[in-house]
């Protein structure tokens, strides 16, 4: 920690990990597993390599973070939460939903990928359940980042960020943009299909279940956030 609060309250102790500009943000790309200095670099544009370095060596030393290399053939180092730091996932969840309701600031600006998802399993409503309750896979691919969704008795089990050795029950393929806009309401799916933003096989009226239950507090921007 470059710098100290100096305080025995476990909310300064909390900040002095976090609190520094971008800490909070990589530690949101490791949500759905690990991934390789050059994934972080993508998925978070604004940040300089210098800056991007030192939080992950801060995050690493502070036990939010570790640090591994793959074996070969993929022979690279990746970064995945620690058990510990996995435990900030209520933390995130707490923060988008203050957030979105922002009265004053408005949602601004683009998102990862893994956003996106996470903004999804944020808002999504386990009471929406339509006539009956749902089981189903997913397969959702946002341009080159595929992510597997599983769905049981109409709650949201599982997501993560790669593929399952089974097939899903819907297989969709669109981009992160497309998505959103599906997600926000702005693009009825038919429509997004039609004007092939968005192409999808398998079990529609199982999407269209996620689409539905993929809810949120209304909002300035309808882009689909998460933090």
């Amino acid at each position: 920690m470059a710098r100290s609060y100096g305080e025995g309250c476990p909310i300064a102790l909390s900040l002095d990990i976090l609190g520094e500009r971008w800490a909070l943000l990589v530690v949101r790309e490791l949500r759905l597993g690990s991934r390789r200095y050059r994934d972080l670099e993508e998925a978070l544009p604004g940040i300089t390599p210098a800056v991007l370095s030192r939080r992950l060596r801060s995050l690493e030393e502070t036990g939010v973070l570790s640090r591994r290399q793959l074996p070969p053939p993929a022979s690279v180092q990746v970064y995945a939460l620690t058990s510990w730091g996995a435990e900030l996932e209520p933390v995130f969840q707490a923060l988008a939903r203050w957030g979105v309701r922002s009265p004053v600031v408005p949602l601004a600006g683009e998102i990862s990928a893994d956003s996106v998802m996470l903004g999804l399993r944020t808002f999504f409503n386990s009471e929406h359940r339509g006539r009956e309750s749902w089981t189903a896979t997913y397969s959702i691919w946002l341009d080159r980042n595929q992510y597997w969704l599983r769905i049981e008795e109409g709650l949201l089990v599982d997501l993560i960020r790669g593929s399952s050795a089974e097939d899903p029950d819907v297989l969709v393929r669109t981009s992160k943009t497309a998505w959103q806009e599906v997600l926000g309401r702005k693009q009825p799916l038919l429509r997004a299909m039609a004007a092939e933003t968005l192409e999808a096989s398998g079990d529609l009226d199982a999407l269209q279940r996620l689409i539905d239950a993929a809810g949120r507090p209304a909002t300035s921007e309808q882009s689909l956030l998460d933090s």
